[in-house]
């Protein structure tokens, strides 16, 4: 009898003492961003975004899936809580009210506007200069503050996806495609225009991209211990490591990006 009290009151009081974490699974949700967020034909999961997940989310004890949408319903999955973590997004006023980001960057890109070869506009960085203009810009994206500003002054027709944007640009039915040089670059070979088009400089900005968490403040831990890993990751010098082995700009540790002689050198992709 006194065995049994005493292991009655060993299950009580373990009952309420802290329990240690769970692994847990994280789904990963974001759309296809070159080398950063893909997935190939045979099915392998690839990019930077990628990578740096697998390794946190090994260190947190977890298992991270990966799932492809529409960039708009990767959003409102997060946003809802219906997935753990958002691959890729820019900061913005409005995504800060709607997401809860990590506190660093895992990469850089470049925004920037292309133009047919044969059409080039004077753009010297004045966006209020590219009010004649016919741009196009795809749905969802964010281009920056100051893109954001001029927008209500622009010829803005949006996109769904970048391949219609581009094609808008080659036919002649837009005068500029606003877009970011990663993406674009190995599209544009794709689809045969590497001829036909020319990246512009200046950049119109640089926009940063992060992980980001669903608001709900049941993902605060976890969003709080992915902060903490990544952090580490990026002291470490491992997330240099990680976006040279994928040819991806990423941010120093004092917040600088690796240079890019693209516009310098007048380079067209």
């Amino acid at each position: 009898m006194r065995v049994t009290i005493s292991l009655l009151l060993a299950v009580a009081l373990g009952a309420g003492a802290p329990q240690p974490s769970h692994a847990a699974q994280r789904l990963a949700v974001g759309t296809t961003f070159s080398r950063i967020f893909e997935q190939g034909a045979d099915g392998q999961w690839q990019g930077l975004g990628v990578d740096v997940l697998r390794a946190l989310a090994a260190r947190a004890g977890d298992t991270v899936v990966f799932q492809l949408y529409p960039w708009p319903r990767a959003q409102a999955m997060v946003e809802r809580g219906q997935a753990d973590i958002l691959v890729g997004p820019y900061k913005s006023p409005e995504r800060l009210k709607r997401f809860a980001f990590l506190d660093q960057a895992f990469y850089r890109d470049r925004m920037v506007f292309y133009a047919r070869r044969e059409a080039e506009p004077a753009w010297r960085g004045d966006l209020m200069a590219m009010r004649e203009h016919r741009i196009a810009a795809v749905r969802g994206w964010h281009y920056g503050a100051q893109f954001d500003l001029a927008r209500p002054q622009l010829d803005i027709s949006e996109v769904s996806q970048l391949e219609n944007g581009m094609q808008m640009l080659a036919l002649g039915r837009v005068d500029l495609l606003a877009t970011n040089e990663r993406n674009t670059a190995g599209l544009i070979d794709s689809l045969h225009l590497r001829e036909s088009l020319a990246l512009l400089c200046p950049d119109l900005t640089q926009l940063d991209g992060y992980l980001a968490f669903p608001p709900d403040p049941q993902f605060k831990a976890v969003r709080d211990r992915y902060n903490a890993l990544f952090a580490e990751m990026v002291r470490s010098g491992e997330l240099a490591k990680l976006g040279a082995r994928n040819g991806v700009l990423v941010p120093l540790n004092d917040g600088a990006a690796r240079q890019s002689s693209a516009c310098s050198d007048k380079h067209r992709p």
